[in-house]
């Protein structure tokens, strides 16, 4: 292994012997210089992991010899050093993207302090980040295979999604396979839990049970509205809560978090029945039962949610709210003032609703597009690929806007997506739905163990289109697959985000409450 390479630029040099000294006895390799155009020269013809360089020197000052280093190696780490403690000194050197900035007199082990902040940091995380992981799997372990209640399954899943987001950044992936097993066993347990208890949960109360989709407007939107605060609901279709924990530090510039919690999305976690539940108020079967001119079916040309705003009037009306809603639902291009017109018409109202739909055309174009597939090829892609949306969204430039402004967000999500990987063969008739996680029809037949099959749909509040209607759930990553055409439709699907089904990742899902830090 090659020794790291500093590049310690001084004109008193020779006095810094004894530093030099130890850091060679620690394993570095320390090149010098004794003035700016030296330090130029060398960094012209020689690489470096980092560079020590005093700010004030005859010649070249240190900021000056930094511009002129950064315009040929941009990415290399500088570490100002200086005798001066003046701010504007510290703030141009800051402001030119410094690594660390010290004062004098500087002892060896400051210097070994910033050495292993700046180039040994990537090698240090990662083995904290590996031990850490191996000291929880043990104990991760023991919880899934206890009897747990869901507010248990959501701390077994902010674990899991803590270190999944934290190994991926680390340089090792031995623990990656062991943490996909982990997460794999999770879900198969999880997918138990929910089918022997959620029929039960339509028989209790909201402190026996989960949070649904149906309750959030009246337990997460309603009592900000009864305190006077306009409210803007920011629905992120498919937004899993490991991509929620990505963009996080960018909504934490500009809001504060004042709750982050994750509740349990309906069967099937798919867009028409769990956003028309959570905009509604209602079971799907309820919907359907009281304002039937709002419930389309579920057929073999997909979702169906073109009364979204309707719907909310009509829940709206139900509470007896005199609230007035502007309602959005973001997708294709937008309009030359679309930030402007969304501010104006969000602050004009009480209650603004806004539905984005970019992360599951994210998760449609994976499955349809090489390109996209390519883009978004594992976990961790598809979350840079979600975060680098946001940064660069029209949406981000409105919530900018907004933070300036006295109002509560409530950003969540109708339901997530789970990678797939296991074909499971069903067989239905013609008017069976498409979807690859969940199959509502007449005479499903199947031979996997690992199906919720639901065979009286009234249990939990679905619509029938006849006596004889099923729904059946497909479990962790299986995927419902036809025996026509079975292995050419295996291998199209495999690997691609889905959801309907029953996984953690579609089911326990973020809704979080913002405040503008300015205000």
């Amino acid at each position: 292994m090659n020794k790291p390479r500093i590049l310690w630029t001084d004109d008193e040099i020779d006095l810094l012997r004894a530093h030099i000294i130890f850091l060679e006895e620690k394993g570095y390799e320390v090149d010098t210089a004794n003035n700016g155009s030296d330090a130029i020269e060398k960094v012209k013809t020689e690489f470096y992991d980092i560079i020590f360089l005093d700010e004030n020197m005859p010649g070249l000052t240190g900021l000056e010899t930094l511009t002129e280093i950064k315009a040929i190696s941009p990415n290399i780490p500088v570490v100002m050093i200086t005798k001066s403690e003046e701010e504007n000194i510290m703030d141009e050197a800051v402001g030119s993207k410094i690594a660390d900035y010290l004062i004098k007199p500087v002892n060896p082990k400051q210097i070994l302090l910033s050495l292993k902040k700046n180039i040994d940091q990537k090698r240090l995380v990662t083995q904290k980040t590996t031990s850490g992981y191996q000291m929880q799997f043990g104990k991760i372990g023991m919880q899934i295979n206890d009897r747990l209640n869901f507010d248990e399954w959501k701390d077994i899943y902010k674990k899991l999604v803590h270190w999944e987001i934290e190994l991926s950044e680390s340089d090792d992936s031995t623990m990656d396979e062991i943490l996909a097993m982990q997460k794999d066993d999770a879900n198969k347990a999880f997918f138990k839990f929910v089918k022997d208890h959620y029929i039960d949960w339509f028989t209790q109360d909201l402190d026996e049970r989960p949070m649904l989709s149906p309750d959030i407007f009246k337990h997460r939107v309603f009592p900000h509205l009864d305190a006077g605060k306009k409210t803007m609901v920011l629905v992120i279709d498919n937004l899993r809560f490991d991509q929620w924990r990505m963009l996080s530090p960018v909504f934490n510039d500009y809001f504060r978090t004042d709750s982050e919690e994750l509740y349990c999305g309906i069967l099937p976690a798919a867009t028409m029945y769990a956003r028309n539940a959570m905009f509604s108020g209602l079971m799907p079967s309820e919907i359907e039962k009281l304002y039937p001119q709002l419930w389309d079916d579920d057929d073999n040309d997909g979702g169906k949610n073109k009364h979204e705003e309707e719907l909310i009037i009509k829940q709206l009306s139900r509470f007896g709210r005199k609230e007035s809603l502007y309602f959005e639902k973001v997708g294709g291009v937008k309009k030359e003032r679309w930030v402007t017109d969304n501010l104006n018409n969000i602050m004009a109202n009480d209650l603004s609703v806004m539905v984005v739909n970019f992360v599951d055309m994210i998760s449609h174009a994976r499955t349809e597009m090489d390109m996209i597939r390519e883009l978004a090829n594992n976990e961790k892609a598809y979350r840079s690929i979600t975060l680098s949306w946001f940064q660069n969204s029209s949406l981000f430039e409105l919530l900018r806007s907004l933070a300036e402004n006295d109002i509560k967000i409530i950003v969540t999500t109708d339901h997530g997506s789970i990678r797939v990987s296991n074909p499971v063969k069903v067989i239905g008739d013609r008017e069976t739905n498409t979807n690859l996680r969940y199959k509502l029809g007449k005479n499903l037949n199947f031979k996997s163990k690992n199906v919720f099959e639901v065979r009286d749909p009234r249990k939990i509040f679905l619509p029938s289109r006849n006596v004889s209607t099923s729904y059946i759930f497909a479990s962790n990553t299986d995927f419902f697959a036809y025996p026509n055409n079975y292995n050419y439709y295996a291998n199209y699907y495999k690997n691609t985000f889905q959801h309907g089904g029953i996984s953690m990742e579609e089911l326990i899902i973020p809704v979080i409450t913002l405040s503008s830090k300015n205000r």
